[in-house]
């Protein structure tokens, strides 16, 4: 049957009662390519919680890049991670209510308004009950690496996915800052025990990641500088709280692209030195963290920038993932790099009360309905966007859900 897309904000059933089928934007391994293809919107069966497990009624959903893979199916196609179900519903983020859970689930009812974060682990394995959920065997990134993701009118995901949502937030706020922002915390609070006075660099200080980066470091009285693509994405995360920005542009030389001959990595050097002499400038010292996730083209700069005993750490490598440097500036100078990937329950609940109390805020470019899931990728696969998209899905319009005074989120044009 066909689906009215101006009408998935409706549901005709109770919290404690599910439809038997919802409207869901959905990837099947057979059209895997461009999102504008890639994506359909289907008419798929509600799911049933199972032990430990809740259906969120979706409010609002967040776009994440990592949606861009699943439909391009690359660098691996998504049904490599859930081959048992034939269809994929993206999604990483989201805001929405607890509409029913499964046996076992004892500190959520119907009814009550969560934002999800998106590491799933088993319970079963022993990594989750004292190491860490993120060295479990299991462990998957809910809506990509599994399916019944937030690009549907419910979601199923597990009962320690949920969080409160905070008050003084609009659903599509609620829904945009999760991934981003959960994984920017554990990098620096967790993995680099970010103190107060440290001086940071942060790449792409303007992007998804660094926004949080930056309001996490003038929160804890670190003092950060981060590099942006213009003067105008510097001027925001100054006010975000860094000490300055350097415009990316002044120092394009610096870049690897790999395999340089001999005197182009000597050139590449000199502009790499000029860069690191203008970060101690700006901050009075050289960093003691840089924070990573572009990769092949900035981590040689990275670990030569970083000062003695400092630490690189990295989450991602947006510019290519096989990087290479020179390993004596790391042994001879006791340097050391931290890899980092999401967060975990316990770090997501901490990073999210510094939402609650407004001391770190989301930051929006755009938010779209319901019938712009594969718009939203397609604009992200050409870059044409300029920071985080929310998509309506529950909420009939922009603004609602908001049931307390605060700040809300900045909203902002924003890319790297």
């Amino acid at each position: 049957m066909a689906i009215d897309l101006q009408q998935v904000s409706e549901v005709d059933v109770e919290p404690g009662e599910l439809p038997d089928t919802m409207a869901a934007w959905v990837i099947r391994q057979e059209r895997e390519g461009e999102p504008r293809d890639a994506f359909q919107v289907e008419e798929i069966e509600v799911p049933e919680p199972g032990a430990f497990e809740v259906i969120v009624r979706v409010m609002a959903a967040g776009v994440n890049y990592n949606n861009v893979w699943a439909a391009l199916g690359k660098p691996v196609s998504v049904f490599r991670y859930h081959p048992d179900e034939d269809h994929h519903i993206g999604g990483s983020d989201a805001s929405g209510i607890v509409w029913k859970v499964g046996a076992g689930v004892t500190r959520w009812k119907p009814g009550d308004e969560v934002v999800l974060h998106c590491n799933q682990a088993s319970y079963e394995d022993p990594e989750v009950h004292g190491l860490d959920p993120l060295a479990a065997p299991s462990q998957k990134i809910w809506g990509y690496e599994t399916s019944w993701g937030s690009f549907a009118q419910f979601t199923k995901v597990q009962a320690q996915q949920l969080l409160p949502k905070p008050e003084a937030l609009t659903w599509e706020e609620a829904a945009s800052y999760g991934l981003v922002y959960f994984t920017a915390y554990r990098m620096l609070i967790t993995r680099c025990k970010l103190q107060a006075g440290q001086k940071v660099l942060i790449w792409g200080a303007a992007g998804g990641l660094g926004v949080f980066a930056t309001q996490i470091c003038a929160t804890a009285g670190a003092h950060s500088v981060g590099v942006v693509s213009s003067p105008e994405k510097g001027e925001l995360v100054k006010r975000l709280g860094a000490v300055d920005f350097i415009d990316r542009g002044e120092f394009a030389g610096m870049m690897r692209r790999g395999g340089e001959s001999e005197a182009e990595e000597s050139e590449r050097f000199k502009v790499s030195r000029a860069f690191a002499k203008r970060v101690k400038e700006v901050l009075g010292d050289a960093p003691d963290i840089v924070f990573e996730h572009v990769g092949k083209a900035t981590f040689p700069t990275s670990v030569f920038t970083v000062k003695t005993f400092g630490k690189v750490v990295i989450c991602a490598g947006t510019t290519g993932i096989d990087v290479d440097f020179n390993v004596a500036y790391l042994w001879m100078r006791q340097k050391e790099i931290l890899g980092s990937h999401f967060a975990n329950a316990y770090e997501c609940t901490k990073a999210n009360e510094l939402i609650e109390s407004g001391q770190i805020r989301p930051v929006l470019w755009r938010t779209l309905g319901f019938d712009g899931v594969a718009e939203a990728h397609q604009l992200m696969l050409e870059n044409k966007h300029l920071g985080k998209i929310a998509i309506l899905v529950g909420a009939r319009s922009e603004g609602e859900g908001r049931t307390a005074e605060g700040p809300g989120a900045i909203h902002a044009e924003v890319g790297a």
